[in-house]
């Protein structure tokens, strides 16, 4: 079984190519933003141009752009290849990569995960020890996520601020973005079908009215 996994839900472009569980090849770049330009140019330079018996594919919650990017990538890459496409949860992927990481102390099980959102929020997770999410991915304002509390290991590319905002020195922030890497260690329970993306908050853009929907 070979599987590519693709994440563009962040500043990261990210993919790996898998057979079974073992890594073949992988390119993670942080980019911020261009991910349409560069995702299948660096999936068609891995090996047999990354052809997989199975797709892997984030949904975010994350930048809107990136998510939809990945999702309509993996759709076609699925379609041209006649395989499965798989989703999974963003933040589940930087929990995994926190447990993974060395260094983290024995005792810090649980993760709470802490990234960029838009408009100033954070995206903020909490994941028990089996990598299973404890609540569902919350948008909220800095001011907010601190009061919320957090477990002592903090992971994603907001984890030391969070830490910070806490004012507490037990909290352990690592600092980190999703890499495509890591998606086969995240457990098969968090891996769907529904390739329905996870925004996390309401899109910027308002739906247009329609002249049938003014009132007269």
């Amino acid at each position: 079984m070979r599987t590519l996994a693709i994440e563009t839900a962040t500043e990261a472009c990210s993919i790996a190519l898998f057979e079974e569980t073992t890594l073949i090849a992988h390119d993670h770049r942080e980019i911020g933003r261009g991910h349409a330009e560069r995702l299948v140019p660096m999936i068609a330079e891995l090996p047999e141009k990354g052809r997989a018996d199975r797709i892997l594919v984030s949904l975010g919650p994350g930048s809107f752009t990136g998510v939809r990017i990945g999702i309509a990538t993996a759709r076609a890459l699925g379609f041209a290849w006649g395989c499965d496409v798989i989703g999974y949860p963003t933040l589940a992927l930087v929990a995994t990569i926190a447990r993974a990481q060395a260094g983290i102390p024995p005792n810090a099980k649980e993760v709470t995960v802490c990234m960029n959102g838009g408009h100033g929020e954070w995206f903020v997770q909490d994941f028990d020890a089996s990598g299973m999410p404890e609540s569902g991915a919350a948008s909220l304002a800095p001011e907010a996520a601190a009061h919320q509390g957090s477990y002592t290991c903090i992971a994603g590319n907001r984890a030391s601020e969070l830490a910070q905002a806490q004012g507490d020195e037990l909290f352990q922030p690592h600092e980190t973005l999703p890499d495509a890497r890591f998606a086969r260690l995240l457990p098969e329970a968090l891996l769907t079908s529904d390739l329905s993306p996870i925004y996390g908050r309401a899109p910027d853009a308002k739906p247009q009215v329609t002249p049938e929907q003014v009132a007269p």
